[in-house]
């Protein structure tokens, strides 16, 4: 099949990006015509097209340029038809909505303790990303190691801003661990949450947990914790093949999705909350306490924002889809503070 290049998309991504990550895997399971743009200067050029300069940056075939991988989801739904991502039941793209948000806030400090928060393995992973940077300019290995250091170096730096603190990693490691044990039983007579095929939170957690087969201080724990589900990124990188169905009326919600919602009632959703106020306040820590553990860090304005749009999808949910989602909200302790 010939691509028009009036067509053609182009993701300015890096492998060892969990967000660059899930585009890919969405742009090719839903089959959009495409190309990965995998090197400095390709993301030098793109960073310069966008208002803030983060991983990915999907260019559009009339060259204009878009970053955040969930408006770019949604702005792809709008734009193309086949294959879409977003459960056709209301409550379940709604339940989806959450769980991707949960993916890409709360397991996302998980996957960045495993990344920079062990010494013994940072600079490993700083030259590996280096090469991935620096991939075909022909550097020399002298070139690859010093940027690996500088990059290292910077990321270990953001450890307690992210909150990958000595304190908090007890958390931190319990959301990965929570999270595998979620999926793990369910991944082989089910591989996706709301049916036979893939909703954007899939993809949200694929964008997370495939790092987690890169990075060592990830990788043995949590292939012997949950092997299926590490076995599960490498399919869910290409989809592009796969057909399926989504979850039909009158079934329950799957167990993974349950433990998941369990997981945003108990901690992540009480996060939002607390991150709200103490921007509302004034204060420069957030601090919640969950399944016996401590979270602390910085408060966000970004996270405000999610707080926010969950919200807004919650009160725009149509009556019959409220009186679907409610008592399934309510069963994980999620209703609360979304009304709030």
């Amino acid at each position: 099949m010939t691509i028009r290049e009036e067509d053609l998309y182009r993701l300015y991504a890096h492998i060892g990006s969990p967000y660059s990550m899930k585009m890919r895997a969405v742009l090719r399971y839903r089959r959009i015509p495409h190309v990965v743009m995998g090197q400095m200067s390709d993301w030098a050029h793109a960073f310069k097209q966008v208002r803030v300069p983060v991983m990915p940056v999907l260019e559009y075939p009339d060259g204009s340029f878009q970053n955040d991988s969930t408006p770019l989801i949604l702005d792809l739904e709008k734009r193309h038809v086949d294959r879409s991502v977003i459960p056709e039941r209301e409550a379940d793209a709604f339940l989806a909505a959450l769980i991707e948000d949960l993916a890409d806030e709360w397991l996302s400090k998980a996957m960045y303790a495993y990344r920079w928060a062990f010494p013994e393995h940072t600079q490993w992973t700083g030259r590996l990303i280096a090469l991935d940077q620096l991939f075909g300019t022909g550097s020399p290995s002298s070139v690859v190691e010093r940027a690996g250091h500088d990059f290292e170096t910077r990321q270990v730096g953001r450890n307690e801003l992210v909150g990958c603190t000595e304190a908090n990693m007890p958390m931190l490691m319990s959301i990965a661990e929570r999270v595998l044990d979620a999926l793990e039983p369910n991944v082989v007579e089910q591989p996706f949450l709301f049916g036979s095929r893939p909703s954007n939170a899939d993809f949200a957690l694929l964008g997370q947990l495939c790092q987690f087969t890169l990075d060592l201080a990830a990788l043995e724990p949590c292939q012997k914790r949950a092997p299926y589900t590490m076995r599960w990124c490498h399919h869910v990188h290409d989809l592009s093949g796969y057909e399926g169905a989504w979850r039909a009326e009158g079934t329950p919600v799957s167990p993974a999705v349950g433990a998941l919602l369990t997981l945003a009632g108990e901690a992540y959703l009480p996060f939002l909350v607390e991150n709200l106020k103490a921007l509302e306040l004034g204060r420069d820590e957030v601090r919640i306490d969950a399944h016996g553990l401590t979270y602390a860090g910085t408060p966000f304005k970004y996270q405000a924002r999610c707080l926010a749009a969950l919200r807004s999808g919650y009160e725009g949910l149509s009556g019959d889809a409220r009186d679907e989602v409610d008592p399934v909200l309510d069963g994980y302790g999620c209703l609360a503070p979304l009304r709030s």
